[in-house]
């Protein structure tokens, strides 16, 4: 009995030492040399003071911010922890709304988004990207006409050039990775940033 248990007590322990504190220090060991933004987290800072990361999205409601996609995270009710409330962006919840197509919940919230990110122009295409929640509740980007769909809004709540904030949008589209992967993509924070780094030449500019 104990000359089966021993090889198999000694497999665990060294099992355990290299794959859980050998092999991660030493990927973190090279993270952290070769990517060390990246290994990080990708935080972006503002006066010396992080804002937020470049992976996570974040919700922006003031209408002098361009808009991310939204976000069907919650968190657990204060009042009743048996429930749970909206919190969008909750990066310790990541998860969708699970609601189908036939969901009138859905159904009513996405209404209610297109109608207000329409604005003024009640007949305008709204790309889908602003009016749908993506599994993770966490995306940071959003495409480049879902960006070029909010200049107006922005721009005239700024008191901006519009072909200013446009120009602004375009610099910061981000191309396929390697040509190939994925989608053109905007970055919703770092267009954020961007923007009132413009804006504040003029003195136009806000915090995040």
């Amino acid at each position: 009995m104990i000359s089966q248990l021993c090889p198999a007590f000694v497999l665990l322990v060294l099992l355990s030492i290299l794959t859980g504190l050998v092999y991660p220090y030493v990927v973190t060991g090279i993270a952290e040399a070769v990517f060390p933004r990246q290994a990080s987290g990708s935080l972006i800072e503002k006066d010396g003071k992080v804002i937020g990361s470049a992976l996570i999205g974040q919700n922006f409601a003031d209408p002098k911010y361009f808009y991310g996609r939204p976000s069907a995270t919650t968190t657990p009710d204060p009042k009743d922890p048996t429930k749970s409330v909206p919190a969008p962006y909750n990066a310790a919840n990541s998860s969708g709304s699970n609601l189908g197509p036939t969901s009138k919940a859905l159904m009513d919230r996405i209404t209610g988004d297109v109608e207000k990110l329409r604005g003024d122009a009640k007949d305008a295409r709204v790309p889908v990207d602003l009016a749908t929640s993506s599994a993770s509740g966490l995306d940071p980007d959003i495409t480049p006409a879902g960006a070029l769909f909010q200049v107006a809004r922005v721009a005239k709540a700024r008191g901006m050039n519009e072909a200013a904030v446009r120009q602004l949008v375009e610099s910061r589209i981000e191309g396929r990775f390697l040509g190939v992967f994925g989608e053109p993509r905007v970055n919703v924070l770092l267009l954020n940033f961007a923007l009132d780094g413009a804006a504040g030449k003029d003195g136009r500019g806000s915090r995040p």
